[in-house]
């Protein structure tokens, strides 16, 4: 167990040393003039693997299998038995979905490339590529002689709020004026909203998921609360305009 130990405690430092040096090189041989071409890059790179994802959600669902000379009852039972999958699915498609905007407007600020960022984002994208795989163990487990099984929900759960988790890290990273990755940057009123509900859905699946454990159906059930906390979360008024056209207006 020790030189186990001692094995994993040497990889990690080495990959920690190899990512270092990688990212001590891509500051250094990166062109000034090539930055706006590396942040198109990103979001290429971004925009492929949420269309993978999305498409990985589908070929989880699988064609029903009826034998030959089967009813037309047969069938329809067996695309019944699909119906958490479907389900699993729409959501999961919903939710990519959701997260590619989010990601669309914020990158639309960005303007200047960091290593920072691309590793903050490639961690992101790692909760997106994992969807697939949660979705399928919820769904796989959604069906009634499942429904006391928590452990397949906490895994999707889990996904979900990682991904919601890491969204507010980019948020909070692309928006600090210091880091110096965008421009326009929206009000602190904006921003501050845009926290908030950027950290509602992983709260929301957090308590979920603890429901669950005494009330399995209620505890599921209690995700129909996003949509009603995202619109109380939803800026009140006009807070478009940056922290600097609301000075430049109130001067005129």
């Amino acid at each position: 167990m020790p030189s186990a130990v001692a094995e994993g405690f040497f990889v990690r430092i080495t990959i920690y040393l190899i990512l270092r040096k990688y990212q001590n090189e891509m500051e250094l041989k990166h062109h000034p003039d090539r930055k706006n071409f590396q942040v198109d890059r990103l979001i290429f790179f971004t925009d492929a693997l949420f269309a993978i994802a999305i498409t990985l959600l589908v070929l989880e669902i699988h064609i029903p299998m009826v034998p030959a000379g089967a009813s037309e009852g047969e069938f329809v039972n067996a695309m019944l038995e699909l119906l958490p999958k479907f389900a699993g699915f729409l959501v999961s498609f919903f939710i990519i979905g959701l997260y590619w905007f989010v990601h669309h407007s914020l990158f639309g600020f960005v303007v200047n490339y960091t290593p920072k960022l691309f590793w903050l984002n490639l961690i992101f994208l790692l909760s997106i590529v994992l969807m697939p795989f949660s979705t399928s163990v919820y769904s796989s487990y959604s069906t009634p002689e499942h429904i006391y099984l928590v452990l397949p929900f906490a895994i999707y759960a889990a996904n979900i709020s990682f991904t919601g988790i890491m969204n507010y890290v980019l948020l909070n990273y692309i928006f600090k004026p210091e880091n110096g990755v965008a421009e326009h940057i929206p009000s602190k009123d904006q921003i501050l909203f845009s926290k908030r509900r950027a950290l509602a859905i992983p709260a929301i699946f957090s308590i979920s998921v603890l429901l669950t454990i005494f009330l399995p159906g209620i505890g599921r059930m209690f995700l129909f609360v996003i949509p009603f906390a995202m619109k109380f979360l939803r800026p009140k008024g006009n807070l478009n305009k940056s922290d600097e056209e609301k000075d430049t207006s109130k001067s005129d």
